[in-house]
């Protein structure tokens, strides 16, 4: 079965078409700049990407652009549509609605609705892709994939916060992480390179990207996560603050004369990594930095480090131990120098590391050396992946 799995942003949208059975990517590419002019990158397996100006006043043309690519007659992968089996949609928020991942009904979009001001930059554009394909694709079955799904299995005193309960009843405010998709995907991977039972093993991941979340994934079920109610809670991450003093707000609201809009776009937009450097979100800019001399940017990466070496030991003790750590998603996969700098930490987990084997860049590879108490791996995530298996489980 050839699955298309939808990504889909408020001006943007990702797409993959992979083969269920060999796993293969068939095709990829995005939409970009949809509503103001439009941009599609396309790419066939095995042959050059580019990238073509298209009108896009919707997502609905970007879907059709999208099909008219992947059955093109020189560069599509596919004749027809009817050889798409199945459409899989990653959203975004599934409040407390949705345990896994379901085929999409008008009762499923209804209950994602609701969960809109829970998640208002994305939630809203995820539908607004699935609708799209629903126009296009009317006999095809689509499949809604929750990046909150995976954490609902976390016990009451992991996400309830402490705040007054009536807030919690009437407004379902609580942790529900986000990144489930890919804390799942790499943790069913890490028990296989272990060759340990997943409902038997105790894993760490730390999904490391500009949005970064660290969560402990005890026999196969995630028992604590960082992000919370939205993304913003939990690490500090490219612009994102994480974790702050709920005081701090009034204090800088008086200072600097802000309203509650103004707050959350600096504590979103204007903090994190590139808050503390004064320079930059990406890492590359801050390591280049700090290498040559910049104390706010050497500052900046060990912030980070150190936080998400904090929130490892917390989620140690909370699973009174941990087989497996294992770093994915951007700087995960690829800085080598924070992967060191995080496990500097984590002697005392009887870590053996490996600094020959951490120097390496986007593989999948152990970063602990034989006989290391504590087994430590890079393991590049695979949502679009995640996605498709999801969405052919549920067909089938």
């Amino acid at each position: 079965m050839n699955i298309l799995v939808i990504n889909c942003g408020s001006s943007s949208l990702k797409f993959q078409l992979i083969n269920s059975e060999s796993e293969k990517v068939l095709a990829k590419g995005i939409c970009e700049r949809i509503g103001i002019d439009g941009r599609l990158t396309y790419q066939a397996a095995g042959s050059e990407k580019t990238k073509t100006e298209k009108d896009m006043p919707s997502h609905t043309e970007a879907i059709q652009y999208v099909i008219e690519a992947l059955t093109d007659n020189e560069t599509g992968v596919i004749k027809s549509l009817d050889e798409i089996g199945a459409v899989g949609h990653r959203l975004v928020h599934g409040g407390e609605k949705f345990a896994s991942s379901v085929i999409i009904t008008e009762e499923v979009k209804k209950a994602v609705e609701e969960c809109n001001e829970l998640a208002p930059l994305h939630n809203p554009a995820n539908l607004i892709g699935v609708n799209a394909c629903e126009k296009l694709m009317p006999g095809t079955p689509m499949a809604a994939v929750f990046d909150t799904a995976f954490h609902q299995t976390m016990p009451e005193k992991a996400y309830m916060y402490g705040l007054p309960y009536e807030y919690y009843e009437k407004y379902k405010v609580r942790r529900y992480g986000f990144h489930g998709t890919s804390h799942s995907f790499v943790s069913k991977r890490a028990a296989e390179l272990t060759g340990r039972p997943y409902d038997a093993t105790k894993t760490i991941v730390c999904h490391l990207g500009n949005g970064a979340s660290v969560c402990a994934v005890k026999n196969g079920k995630s028992i604590d996560t960082s992000m919370g109610l939205t993304p913003l809670e939990g690490l500090v991450m490219g612009t994102r603050s994480g974790d702050i003093d709920p005081a701090i707000l009034e204090f800088i609201a008086k200072k600097e004369n802000l309203d509650i809009e103004g707050l959350m776009n600096m504590l979103n937009k204007k903090s994190g990594v590139q808050g503390i450097s004064g320079l930059s979100s990406d890492f590359r800019d801050l390591t280049d930095a700090s290498l040559a001399g910049d104390k706010r940017a050497k500052i900046a990466l060990e912030v980070f480090s150190y936080r998400v070496a904090k929130y490892i030991g917390s989620y140690v003790a909370a699973m009174n131990g941990v087989d497996v750590i294992a770093f994915t998603a951007g700087i995960g996969e690829n800085d080598e120098l924070v992967r060191a700098a995080v496990c500097s930490y984590l002697g005392y987990l009887g870590i053996e590391f490996d600094e020959d084997a951490n120097n390496t860049r986007g593989q999948e590879i152990e970063l602990s050396k034989p006989g290391s108490k504590v087994r430590v791996f890079v393991i590049p995530t695979n949502e679009e992946l995640a996605i498709a298996r999801e969405t052919e489980a549920l067909i089938k």
